[in-house]
């Protein structure tokens, strides 16, 4: 006899952990800062609450049972592709205690559909609860960018901020060997997103990767060795971006007086902890990083198969859940991709624009934090909790 598995068990505790992850951020938060916008990159903190609750309207309500919306006008506002961010605060927003009675309602409601859903039948959305983990992810996915947006408050420490942070890798250095060979990649779980799929077989020849992501104190010795200053380990626009940014180590370094190096973070000054995994840094220093060591970034096929070789004798470490690791791959779709449920999600932003990123961060919620799982963006951007691990040619 099979196992039964109960899809709405986990649904009802994949929404209540989610939204018990939301409030648990922005409930210390005052008004004020919930409704400013600290950067022209991200969103006012309550248009990212609204945000999730319209998504989940969308998504829970509207396409499962043809109900009407709660206010049309929030087709337009809480739409992310009609407004870019630096945008949003002048839209008619939702104040801080409007959005969590409205993302309450939304939920109240969705629990009653959800009872009777039929989540064993034919329709694609539902089957084994796909289009509930679909929102679940969302949520989660802007839980961590509200992190990103907290860290870059830097007049705010947020009382919970003590383990935000990747934590030590262990201090063996050097890296280990890949066989060539094929291995499948992609995922066919029931939540997992379209550009995860299809698995399809991958053929790969040997190579070597990082045993463990970058430390702050190797990245320190390629800053403190000039590689932001010299113009052979940059290409031409990593080094028109640091040219223009400015940037002479990762965002939130500082060293005053000729002393040692420190960091910001949740708006408290610490020392530089060596052992961490460097982040905050963009694909272009990732690049550079790489090059200065005289390796590269890993393609993210091959960042892959390395991942599913972890917890193997010699293999791998630290490649889930500290910072996410940038890879020499551009955004595209598998061989066979076919967008679900909407282009949007996946399809819009294939192209040489954005490079993928693997792994998840320590602020990325184990549901999204998955060997296969593919984050993008461009290569300019730092606030994301990004990283890196060097590969070779074997």
């Amino acid at each position: 006899m099979g196992v039964t598995v109960d899809i709405r068990g986990r649904v009802i505790t994949a929404l209540t952990d989610a939204r018990a992850r939301t409030m648990n951020l922005l409930d210390p938060i005052g008004d004020a800062d919930l409704v400013r916008q600290v950067s022209p990159l991200m969103s006012p903190l309550v248009w990212d609450l609204a945000h999730v609750g319209h998504y989940e309207e969308l998504w829970l309500l509207r396409n499962i049972t043809g109900a009407p919306p709660t206010d049309e006008r929030f087709d337009d506002i809480y739409d992310a592709f009609k407004h870019p961010r630096r945008d949003r605060p002048s839209l008619p927003i939702l104040g801080p205690a409007e959005a969590r009675a409205f993302v309450g309602v939304v939920r109240s409601r969705v629990l009653d559909v959800l009872a009777s859903a039929d989540l064993h039948g034919d329709d694609r959305l539902l089957r084994a609860g796909f289009v509930y983990g679909m929102v679940v992810q969302h949520e989660h996915q802007h839980d961590e960018t509200m992190l990103a947006t907290i860290q870059l408050m830097d007049d705010f420490a947020h009382p919970d901020a003590a383990d935000w942070r990747p934590g030590a890798v262990d201090a063996e250095p050097g890296m280990v060997a890949i066989d060539a060979g094929p291995f499948l990649m992609g995922a066919d779980d029931a939540w997992a997103y379209d550009n995860e799929r299809p698995r399809h077989e991958v053929e790969l020849a040997s190579f070597r990767i990082d045993r463990n992501p970058v430390t702050n104190a190797e990245y320190r010795a390629f800053v403190e060795d000039g590689g932001y200053d010299d113009p052979r380990l940059w290409g031409a626009a990593g080094w028109a971006w640091r040219h223009e940014s400015g940037a002479d180590a990762p965002q939130f370094w500082s060293r005053e007086g000729g002393g040692d190096w420190s960091r910001r973070r949740y708006g408290r000054r610490e020392e530089l902890p060596a052992h961490e995994p460097v982040q905050h840094v963009s694909w272009h220093e990732a690049d550079a990083f790489a090059r200065w060591r005289g390796a590269r970034l890993p393609s993210e096929a091959e960042w892959e198969k390395a991942a599913s070789m972890e917890g193997e004798q010699g293999g791998p470490r630290r490649m889930l859940g500290g910072v996410w690791e940038w890879t020499g791959t551009d955004f595209d779709g598998y061989p066979g991709f076919a967008p679900f449920p909407y282009r949007e999600y996946s399809e819009v932003f294939f192209g040489p624009e954005y490079k993928v990123l693997r792994g998840g961060s320590w602020a990325t919620d184990p549901s999204v934090r998955r060997a296969t799982f593919r984050n993008w963006d461009y290569p300019i951007r730092r606030q994301i909790f990004a990283g890196l691990r060097c590969a070779a040619d074997a």
